[in-house]
């Protein structure tokens, strides 16, 4: 049985949002004012095949896949005690699983069953479960039976109130500690009133916190929040599209400039290494128009963090934190090799080997806007001078790639791991080509290479 630690009662919390629910935008939202922040749905089995770490650069425990060292979820001890996981899963055996992976790191567990994405529901997730009621119940005693946290149920209404109301309860009789309810039907949309009158039914006919969802529309203002919350006579309010435009909603004392709201986004973003192009995704989403101004449609070319950033006069910010991190060993998905994870890590004659030339160099395709400038095209035009003649290696675990070059009897190899064969090659051409002097370290680091 969970030891309850979150409390579901008077909270205003930010709602599952497709990839804008990441560590940085969660913890701008506490910043602002929410009580509870939740994730964007993680798919069960992606956590499954998930690796837990500490980063002690960050400071932060990650959840990396095993098979590329990306980061499926990572969070800190700022939001420990009010983060909840929301988890897509179909299967009593490996939501369990999932939740002893994370139930030290996160302070709830809450199951996506609303969501009506095809994805989900083809696969049994999300909003089927509404379908499968005896299932749903399943997942959720084995949940609250076996786990030491709180575990919650996010659902969508049906069109009659009793068989809401009748499935509401079965969910109730699980034990779990609160119960999160959006306004519309499965399909529904949000240009459809949100049936408010149906969550206040919902509320008074249970014994448990009842989150409401879908007053997007109703709410501009932090006192709209209250407003939805005694119209739907819930405990709480969940809100997510209003949050993607401005985060400062929460905010008691009014909503923060959006300019502001972007740079305290971006160096949260900086601060524990977020990805560019969710960096990108989210900022996205706050511009929302402006993306056609004129710095709007630059920023849409960007492809680098640093990029990102010097936009609102953060790139030098973002250049030396990464040259911090990079100074103390932080590990990244081109740093993590297929050995991490095997108890008894083999090592590769390639790393061995004294006479192969290494360097830790990204390839970023962003940073090079015509194919002449590329690492391999400019080597192909020293070799034309010199009549050299290069050739490629090239090494395969775990789908990842990493290439040694040959040239003049001599061996260049990046110790980055990529995605692909083509971007191994021009990282080991990265390699050779900054030790014959022909590019150098300042270009490699402002196109957003990562050296050592």
């Amino acid at each position: 049985m969970c030891e309850e630690r979150l409390k579901y009662d008077n909270k205003f919390i930010l709602a599952p949002m497709v990839r804008m629910g990441t560590l940085p935008m969660r913890l701008l939202c506490l910043d602002y004012g929410a009580d509870i922040v939740y994730t964007e749905e993680l798919i069960d089995w992606k956590l499954m095949r998930s690796f837990r770490r500490y980063n002690d650069v960050l400071k932060t425990v990650d959840f990396l896949d095993k098979s590329d060292g990306t980061v499926v979820f990572r969070t800190c001890a700022k939001e420990k005690d009010r983060v909840v996981l929301q988890m897509g899963t179909c299967d009593a055996g490996r939501a369990l699983q999932v939740a002893k992976l994370v139930e030290n790191d996160v302070a709830g567990i809450d199951i996506n069953m609303g969501c009506p994405k095809e994805f989900s529901v083809k696969g049994g997730m999300g909003a089927a479960l509404l379908t499968k009621p005896e299932k749903a119940k399943e997942i959720l005693s084995t949940l609250v039976q076996n786990s030491k946290i709180p575990i919650t149920c996010k659902i969508r209404v049906f069109d009659n109130e009793e068989n809401t109301i009748k499935l509401v309860k079965d969910f109730v009789s699980t034990g779990i500690s609160a119960i999160g309810v959006h306004g519309r039907t499965k399909y529904e949309r949000p240009m459809h009133a949100n049936r408010n009158s149906t969550i206040k039914k919902i509320a008074e006919s249970i014994n448990i916190p009842v989150i409401s969802n879908g007053g997007s529309r109703e709410i501009l203002k932090y006192e709209d929040l209250e407003k939805f919350r005694k119209d739907t006579g819930s405990s709480s309010v969940m809100i997510a599209r209003v949050a993607q435009a401005n985060c400062s909603i929460f905010c008691k004392d009014g909503m923060k400039d959006l300019e502001d709201v972007i740079k305290a986004y971006l160096k949260y973003s900086i601060d524990y290494d977020n990805s560019p192009s969710n960096t990108k995704y989210c900022v996205q989403n706050m511009l929302k128009e402006l993306q056609v101004t004129p710095r709007g449609k630059k920023f849409l070319e960007c492809q680098t963090m640093e990029q990102i950033c010097t936009i609102w006069e953060m790139g030098e910010y973002c250049r030396q934190k990464q040259l911090e991190f990079q100074s103390k060993g932080i590990l990244g998905r081109r740093e993590i090799t297929p050995d991490m994870f095997n108890p008894k890590p083999k090592k590769m004659k390639m790393d061995e080997d004294e006479d192969v030339i290494k360097k830790q160099c990204a390839f970023v395709r962003a940073s090079y806007q015509r194919d002449p400038d590329l690492p391999k095209s400019k080597l192909v035009i020293y070799c034309n001078e010199n009549q050299l003649k290069p050739s490629y290696e090239i090494i395969h675990e775990d789908k990842l790639f990493r290439a040694i070059l040959t040239l003049d009897n001599k061996r260049y190899s990046s110790t980055f791991w990529e995605k692909n064969k083509r971007n191994a090659e021009q990282g080991a051409a990265i390699v050779c080509l900054l030790s014959l002097g022909i590019i150098d370290l300042e270009s490699l680091i402002k196109g957003g290479s990562i050296l050592k």
